[in-house]
């Protein structure tokens, strides 16, 4: 059940969609009013969460770090790797941002013989960085039916996408690299024996979505007749918070949108949120300074504290009785 959950759930959204609009004609109810609860689900699950960790206690410097600290001049610190300025914090977080070099680092330890052996581990690196960015440059292309003019700089990135020219209409790279990765990041969760048996429902949940959401924007663009101008009205209309209903756009778009609302609605309270999360970490946004800067807990509180000239003062008799020095003298 923590695979046919989620997929049943998936098919069953898709399926609500579609007979809501093709059957019911609840166009304004999945073009208007969905898409907005969903963006104030995720517009306000969004700064929840960040609030939320940024109230988090956070006492200690605990960044995670690997290769030679700031110690003696003659020690070639690591910048990047083991930062100790704000400077060298930030270079880290894009090198974790943009191309995820921890997860690059990642390696995996099998059983070899008798032995336990460590080896590389880089399909997971490659299938997660394919992934984010084919989402990327997918979002951004998705950008040309919510402005007015289209930006040059977006054209050309989906003329970019399309550079193979296989077809008509063109197919996009990024179509067949976003479906790639995410059914390896899946195929991923299954076979392997100790990833299955920690994956949940909710690890299994946004992979269906997410595939949802691309397999039905794929058939929308190859396989069903769509209304692109009318999804254009749709999409200004929406952004310019004058909705429309458009008739006759065909309900896969309404499929396609429908999903991506539940995704984007579900995503600030799902495990998807490391993507905001991450720049809140205190184990990647901190210097590791903590030799050469003193960091006291700001909510300690004030204790009485007995000095030793105040301990000598008091018990000045018995240290003299005793032959012992006395720092006043």
């Amino acid at each position: 059940m923590r695979i046919v959950g989620p997929l049943i759930l998936t098919l069953a959204l898709a399926a609500v969609a579609w007979v809501g609009t093709q059957y019911a004609g609840l166009y304004a109810v999945f073009g208007i009013v969905i898409p907005y609860l969903a963006l104030a689900s995720f517009v306000g699950g969004f700064v929840f969460r960040l609030v939320k960790w940024g109230k988090s206690a956070v006492p200690f410097r605990i960044p995670t770090t690997c290769g030679q600290q700031k110690s003696l001049p003659w020690v070639k610190q690591n910048k990047i790797e083991n930062p100790s300025s704000f400077a060298g914090v930030v270079g880290r977080m894009l090198l974790e941002v943009l191309v995820f070099r921890s997860l690059f680092r990642n390696t995996k330890t099998e059983k070899q013989g008798e032995a336990l052996g460590v080896g590389s581990a880089k399909w997971l690196w490659l299938g997660a960085l394919v992934f984010h960015w084919s989402m990327l440059i997918i979002v951004l292309r998705h950008l040309r039916f919510f402005l007015e003019p289209v930006p040059g700089a977006i054209m050309a990135l989906e003329g970019a996408d399309a550079f193979f020219q296989i077809g008509l209409p063109a197919l996009y790279l990024t179509d067949l690299l976003i479906v790639s990765a995410l059914t390896f990041l899946f195929v991923r969760r299954v076979v392997i024996p100790r990833v299955r048996y920690l994956s949940l429902p909710n690890d299994f949940f946004p992979l269906f979505l997410l595939l949802g959401v691309v397999i039905a924007g794929i058939a929308m663009r190859y396989f069903f007749r769509v209304d692109i101008e009318g999804v254009k009205e749709v999409a200004m209309g929406l952004v310019t918070l004058h909705p429309v209903v458009v008739a006759g756009i065909g309900p896969i778009f309404y499929v396609h949108l429908f999903l991506a609302s539940v995704l984007i609605g579900y995503f600030p309270w799902s495990k998807l949120m490391h993507a905001g999360g991450i720049v809140l970490s205190p184990t990647r946004n901190q210097a590791n300074d903590s030799r050469a800067v003193r960091h006291v807990n700001p909510w300690n509180p004030d204790l009485p504290v007995h000095t030793y000239a105040e301990y000598e003062d008091e018990f000045k008799d018995k240290l003299v009785k005793a032959g012992l020095p006395l720092d006043a003298e």
